[in-house]
């Protein structure tokens, strides 16, 4: 059963609008496979969150563009893929590494990775479970999950387990909500301006947080 819905206003004009007109254009056109593709680039490239993709994909069904059942297994699909490359690399590449990787990066040190592998070290297996529901813990558990070269078996069961709930939950809402997750869309594009100057706010005290804590560390040596 579809439910109706005659339009979306996500071609608004603004920033959200624009990314959701696309994202709903490449989910209409290429179905369970664009969902895929959009979470799988989620997974890696986390500009644009899962909680805009996957209700997206939700309201994409309810439009009739595709069936609800192929925009959840679409969406879990990817974000296995995601997961695995994710893994693989920090399997191939090793702890040291990636903790220099991270050390050298302009927004990153190496402690977001130690406490990453502290956190894994602790939980075990259910924190790869537990972690596809948590927001920005859903990629970096792969990344430990990696390292320590957990079963590949495991890992993708347990992936694919914990990203089908949470896919799930959120196809649902946008498929459910229809028409008034069009005007969830457009609240959102009218906020945008305070998004940005909230997000440049929050990147300008990480930096400086960041730069403290390094400057700290070099003076103790």
């Amino acid at each position: 059963m579809t439910l109706p819905v005659t339009s979306c206003p996500v071609d608004s004009g603004g920033f959200i609008g624009a990314i959701s007109q696309w994202l709903v254009g490449l989910m209409s056109t290429m179905g369970g496979f664009g969902a895929g593709f959009a979470v799988f680039l989620e997974n890696l490239f986390p500009p644009i969150p899962s909680e805009v993709i996957l209700p997206l994909a939700g309201l994409t069904a309810a439009q009739g563009h595709m069936g609800l059942a192929e925009a959840i297994i679409g969406a879990t699909c990817g974000s296995v893929a995601g997961a695995l490359a994710l893994y693989g690399i920090a399997r191939a590449v090793g702890a040291e590494r990636i903790r220099r990787l991270f050390d050298r990066m302009p927004l990153t040190d190496a402690s977001d990775i130690d406490k990453a592998n502290e956190w894994f070290a602790r939980y075990g297996s259910v924190s790869i479970l537990v972690g596809r529901v948590i927001p920005v813990v859903r990629s970096l558990i792969s990344i430990p999950a990696g390292i320590v070269k957990t079963n590949p078996l495991r890992f993708t069961l347990l992936t694919a387990i914990g990203s089908a709930v949470w896919n799930t939950f959120l196809v649902m809402a946008g498929y459910l909500l229809g028409g008034q997750w069009c005007g969830i869309l457009t609240i959102l594009d009218r906020l945008e301006y305070v998004v940005i100057v909230a997000a440049v706010v929050f990147v300008v005290w990480y930096v400086a947080r960041k730069l403290r804590t390094r400057r700290g560390r070099h003076a103790r040596k």
